[in-house]
């Protein structure tokens, strides 16, 4: 059986990266956008005796549609087996309704995914740090689903970095378990910040759980969106008496306005992240001296080989 990589438009560079990394053949997809907004898509590549893999993000409804079109499209049109491979599964965090009436719209992608037309040899889908660890257990009809630990490329990531010793912290207790486990496998120590909730939106740092007194401290969330939570972890580290301070993640989600405020902070170093979301790769040309991207592709291809 022939393997052949596909991806939705905002993952060509990581997808040919894995491709390359495997000796994988490339597929074509045809893209054209009609005069009302409609969007037209065309697989060039056959799939006769094909195992196809298909490399997107649920980062947005748009690219959501586009990934699940594709992998239906894949499936009509002859692909053996179906492997899909989501970097960032968007809206992980509202993975369970708090109050009454709240819409659990992780477990609704989940169902769309679990929809898609099975292949004769089955469906297949890879997860890289899904914000909730429970969320693989939402997807239904036969469609099996594994978690990729991204923990090789963050703990390269902290090697990367200009300082010998450090302290990895974490931005809440919500991390801690993690951030202990990144800590013991570099044999560094691990530090949390521990916070009250005043009100709804509003919390205070208590108390700091380690020395970072005229340390290097690196801290580690599985993703950064607008930065409040990673600032407000900062300067408590930072009026603890931390040296240097800089912030690594998986997914660097990043909306319009996230970079230039975790910069004007002036309390990190720089920000590091993967290419799990796109709008990491446009961070990185935007403040490339402020932001640096390690891709997941060699993570990805190990994967995925048989």
């Amino acid at each position: 059986m022939n393997t052949c990589v596909f991806f939705t438009r905002e993952y060509e560079a990581l997808a040919l990266s894995i491709a390359a990394h495997n000796g994988y053949c490339v597929g074509s997809i045809t893209h054209k956008t009609f005069p009302d907004g409609e969007h037209y898509m065309c697989i060039e590549t056959s799939l006769s005796n094909t195992h196809a893999i298909l490399i997107g993000g649920s980062f947005c409804d748009e690219s959501t549609l586009e990934l699940y079109d594709l992998s239906c499209g894949l499936i009509d049109h002859g692909a053996l087996s179906l492997t899909l491979v989501l970097p960032y599964f968007g809206y992980s965090t509202m993975e369970r309704a708090v109050k009454p009436g709240e819409v659990v719209t992780a477990k609704n992608r989940a169902r769309l995914f679990s929809s898609i037309p099975k292949a004769p040899y089955g469906n297949t889908m890879y997860t890289v740090d899904l914000h909730t660890g429970g969320l693989p257990h939402y997807f239904e009809q036969g469609l099996r689903v594994f978690h990729i630990y991204a923990k090789a490329a963050i703990i390269e990531a902290c090697q990367m970095l200009d300082t010998e010793t450090f302290v990895l912290a974490s931005t809440d207790a919500g991390r801690a378990k993690w951030v202990e486990s990144l800590a013991n496998d570099m044999n560094v120590p691990a530090a949390f910040i521990f916070k009250k909730r005043l009100s709804g939106s509003l919390t205070k740092v208590q108390a700091v759980s380690a020395n970072v007194q005229d340390q290097d401290v690196i801290i580690y969330d599985d993703m950064i969106r607008t930065g409040g939570s990673l600032i407000g972890a900062a300067q408590a580290y930072k009026d603890s008496g931390a040296r240097n301070i800089w912030a690594i993640c998986t997914h660097g989600v990043f909306p319009k306005g996230a970079i230039l405020r975790l910069q004007e902070s002036n309390l990190f170093q720089q920000i590091l992240c993967t290419d799990s979301h796109p709008n990491a790769r446009q961070a990185q040309q935007q403040y490339p001296d402020f932001v640096s991207v390690l891709s997941l592709h060699t993570i990805l291809a190990k994967a995925l080989k048989p």
